[in-house]
């Protein structure tokens, strides 16, 4: 592995975060949070047209610009220290691996050149408390991640030469925003279940989408209902989605510890920043031990992530997986800090109103939707046959 970063790479985080340190201060985070679509079109549509971010995986065939894990990741770090409310998680990171990787010709050309443009973002479907399993984070990817048996979840029927979908869907990250929904759903009835992914148009009859309250504002999350909602199979008919869902899982866990840890270093440097200003006894909070030790628990914590979360995106694109363990550490490193944000910035970090707590939920809510991290520990532990094969009990 070759730790340093080309000049493109550099460019990329350098232009980035120059756009988002004008476009994203904390105010404008929490406007476009309360907006209806639950972050600003504008700046989304800046980020396509400047930077190509919903494209950046994407094969050049299609619009995209090719890039690997690495320069999503980076991308993701960016994004993380502004905590900026955008679809880059749900449609580039989510939901347009699966349609490149699953869809047929002409779904691929129909769908992908529109995402990478810019012009239409996506969803995948997967109840918010189950994503950690369908991508085989937390769990073999198996089970009832898409709800279940004959009546959880989203059911799936052929009427003539059309499908139907039935059902329900919650926490669904920009579920309630999305033109395009990747919905999984059961087919072949319960004597022969299994779970197929369909495409659903975002105004399509039937379809219900309600934005629901979220611990972190800044990950809006839907509740999708559809009643007999015309739907078409994403790929072949008998396609296995499990696979897919797997190999995208180590991916998205790359990308998301990346984002982590751009959000907790942030969170350390405000924090540095207060305790140095901030006055007790006659001196700056800062200089007292207890604080500089912890403080530099934390700053150990966020460096040991970072080369965690820089090693899994080299990882991911070499076939190797460590998301897992690279997100659960940067889940804990992010925690850490907005945590110590929170005590050391004193009454004022306490009250609601401050941005060291949106730090604080975004850690917590990212444990919910993609852990819990003791999860992210065993499943790895599990795959790697550290106990013999004997599967790690959580």
């Amino acid at each position: 592995m070759d730790a340093r970063f080309t000049d493109e790479q550099d460019e990329i985080r350098r232009a980035l975060r120059e756009l988002l340190r004008k476009r994203c201060g904390t105010e404008d985070v929490r406007a476009a949070a309360d907006l209806p679509q639950g972050h600003d079109p504008a700046l989304w549509t800046a980020l396509a047209e400047r930077l190509g971010l919903p494209g950046l995986a994407l094969p050049e065939a299609y619009g995209g610009t090719g890039c690997s894990a690495t320069e999503v990741a980076l991308v993701a770090e960016e994004l993380g220290r502004a905590l900026a409310p955008s679809p880059f998680l749900a449609t580039a990171v989510l939901a347009a691996p699966l349609l490149l990787a699953l869809g047929t010709d002409a779904q691929r050309a129909s769908l992908l050149p529109r995402i990478a443009r810019g012009g239409l973002t996506a969803a995948l479907a997967v109840p918010g408390t189950r994503l950690g399993t369908a991508l085989a984070l937390t769990g073999p990817g198996g089970g009832d991640w898409a709800g279940g048996g004959r009546a959880g979840g989203v059911q799936a029927r052929h009427r003539g030469e059309r499908w139907q979908l039935y059902g329900e869907a919650d926490q669904v990250l920009d579920g309630h925003s999305a033109g395009l929904l990747l919905v999984p759903a059961h087919t072949g009835g319960y004597a022969r279940s299994r779970v197929q992914l369909f495409l659903v148009a975002g105004d399509a009859d039937g379809l219900v989408r309600t934005r629901r309250t979220t611990l972190d504002p800044t990950r809006p999350q839907a509740r999708i209902q559809l009643r007999h909602v015309a739907a078409e199979p994403l790929g072949d008919a008998d396609t296995d989605v499990r696979p897919a869902l797997a190999a995208l899982g180590d991916f998205v866990a790359a990308v998301l510890a990346g984002e982590a840890v751009g959000a907790a270093e942030r969170a350390l440097e405000r924090t540095v920043a207060y305790v140095g200003q901030r006055e007790q006894f006659g001196r700056a909070i800062g200089s007292f031990q207890a604080v500089k030790h912890r403080l530099a628990d934390v700053h150990v914590a966020v460096r040991a992530a970072r080369s965690a979360a820089y090693y899994a995106a080299w990882a991911t694109a070499h076939g190797e997986p460590a998301g897992a363990l690279a997100l659960a550490q940067a889940l804990e490193a992010l925690r850490s800090a907005a945590a110590e944000g929170i005590q050391l910035h004193g009454g004022i970090g306490f009250t609601w109103e401050h941005e060291a707590h949106l730090f604080f939920k975004r850690a917590a809510g990212d444990d919910l939707l993609f852990g819990p991290v003791h999860r992210l520990r065993a499943r790895a532990a599990d795959a790697a046959g550290l106990f013999g094969g004997r599967e790690v009990a959580v």
